[in-house]
């Protein structure tokens, strides 16, 4: 489906894969390769991409043939993000209607996500699993299985599994990252 996305805006933005590619600093051959749905792209990508067309990231997971009214998410159906370098995998939980994203993602032990990640939303993770350590604005925070923490993330935050199993987390954010 973000293939799809991709390309109506692409071409409503009158947009060739070259002239994308250049303002994205990607290869058209990769943009090709999104848009045909042979590869996922990482969420930088989406990020660059969503920046580009004056979209929320949710928005390019829409289906514009069709208004959704209800979606059910299924496992193994779900669209999977993958941070930078190979690192955490989100599962995204949510279809997307501009208003909310909803993730799902297991640390493994030592892994952490983005850097000093920063954006006009409000988030909020509640950990089903294990321990994750949430630093925001350099300060650290372990929050346990059952517990949750949320934040303005404008402030500066990432996370980390710190601990000695996986952790696992469900991560709510409102509006979605642009």
């Amino acid at each position: 489906m973000i293939g799809k996305r991709l390309h109506e805006l692409r071409v409503a933005k009158g947009l060739s894969l070259r002239e994308l590619g250049q303002m994205v600093k990607l290869s058209p051959t990769l943009l090709s390769q999104v848009e045909r749905g042979v590869t996922t792209p990482s969420l930088t990508t989406l990020r660059k991409l969503s920046g580009i067309f004056g979209e929320s990231m949710s928005s390019l997971f829409m289906d514009s043939s069709k208004g959704p009214s209800v979606w059910i998410s299924r496992p193994g159906e779900r669209m999977l993000l993958r941070g930078p370098r190979g690192g955490v995998v989100y599962e995204r939980l949510t279809r997307g209607n501009g208003e909310m994203e909803v993730f799902r993602a297991v640390y493994e032990v030592g892994q952490q996500s983005m850097d000093d990640m920063s954006h006009p939303s409000l988030e909020s993770v509640y950990v089903v699993r294990g321990v994750i350590t949430a630093e925001i604005d350099k300060v650290s925070f372990d929050v346990k299985a059952g517990e949750n923490i949320s934040f303005d993330a404008r402030q500066s935050h990432r996370y980390l599994n710190r601990g000695t199993e996986e952790a696992e987390i469900i991560m709510s954010i409102t509006p979605p990252v642009p």
